[in-house]
C-alpha cells in the first residue's frame, strides 16, 4: 500500500495544508480517507480528478467532508465526456443529506446520488476494492468512525476525530502505520469525546503495539513539536508529523 497526505490541517486550513484528506492505492487502486477544506485541489497534485475509485468519510465535520461539494460540482457538470458514473462513497448515516444542504443549491434533492453512490457506515468488516477494511464508531460529538485497512498482509489504520477510546486502541492493534489526530495539547485542553492530544496518541499507539505512529489533524493554532515531543515520551517506536504531500510505504 502506498499513503499520499493530501492533507493534514485540523480545525481549518493551514499556509502550509489542506485539512484531512489522504489517498491510500494498492493494485492501481485509490481510495480516499477524508476530503476537508481545500483537498480537491491538492488531491489534483497526486491524482487525476477523474481517477479515484472510492472515497470514505470518517464522519461529516466540514473539515473532513466540505470538499466533497466542490467534487460534485466536478463530477456533475463536466463537460467532456458527460457526467460521471457514481463512485462509492462510504460515510456515516445522512451523509447525502448533509453534503446537499451544505451544497444548498442542486438540481434535485437526488443530485447528490446521481455522481456518488452512497454506502451507510456501520461498525462492520468489508472489501472497498483489493482492500479489507474494518470500521468502529470512535468517540466525537458526531457520529465518527475510525477505518483500518488492510491489503497484502500490510495494514494502516486512521483513527478520524476522536477523544479517548478503547475501540481505538483494538481497531489499531499491531497496525504497521497508525495514523492518528493529535489536536489538542496536553495540560492545555481538556475535553472529552473530543479529540486527542499528542500524549494520547503516543498512548494508544503503545496500547495497540502500533509499528509507527504518524500525528495529523493538529490545528494552526497548535505546535506540532510540543504534541510530537508528548507522543513519544509516551510511545516506544518511531513517531513523526504527518506533512501534506509526504508518500509512506507501507
Amino acid at each position: 500500500m502506498k499513503l499520499t497526505v493530501v492533507g493534514c490541517s485540523g480545525s481549518f486550513p493551514s499556509a502550509d495544508s489542506a485539512c484531512s484528506s489522504y489517498l491510500v492505492e494498492a493494485d492501481g487502486f485509490r481510495l480516499l480517507l477524508d476530503m476537508g477544506n481545500g483537498a480537491l485541489g491538492e488531491l489534483q497534485r497526486h491524482v487525476g480528478l477523474y481517477d479515484l475509485d472510492a472515497i470514505f468519510l470518517s464522519h461529516l465535520h466540514a473539515d473532513h467532508c466540505i470538499d466533497m461539494c466542490a467534487y460534485f460540482v466536478a463530477r456533475y457538470y463536466r463537460h467532456e465526456g458527460g457526467r460521471c458514473a457514481p463512485i462509492p462513497v462510504y460515510g456515516p448515516e445522512g451523509t447525502e443529506q448533509r453534503l446537499t444542504t451544505a451544497y444548498a443549491d442542486t438540481p434535485s434533492a437526488s443530485s447528490m446520488s446521481e455522481v456518488f453512490d452512497f454506502h451507510t457506515v456501520k461498525p462492520a468488516s468489508f472489501d472497498i476494492g483489493p482492500f479489507s477494511v474494518r470500521t468502529e464508531k470512535v468517540h466525537h460529538p458526531v457520529e465518527a468512525y475510525g477505518i483500518r485497512v488492510e491489503h497484502g498482509g500490510k495494514s494502516l489504520t486512521y483513527s478520524g476525530d476522536t477523544g479517548v477510546c478503547g475501540v481505538l486502541d483494538e481497531l489499531a492493534a499491531d497496525t504497521d502505520l497508525f495514523l492518528c489526530e493529535a489536536a489538542f495539547t496536553h495540560g492545555k485542553e481538556n475535553i472529552p469525546d473530543l479529540h486527542l492530544n499528542g500524549r494520547e496518541a503516543g498512548e494508544s499507539a503503545q496500547r495497540a503495539g502500533a509499528a509507527r505512529l504518524l500525528l495529523t489533524h493538529i490545528p494552526p493554532w497548535t505546535d506540532p513539536q510540543v504534541n510530537l515531543a508528548d507522543a513519544r515520551a509516551a510511545y516506544d517506536g518511531p513517531a513523526e508529523l504527518a506533512k501534506a504531500g509526504q508518500v509512506y510505504e507501507i
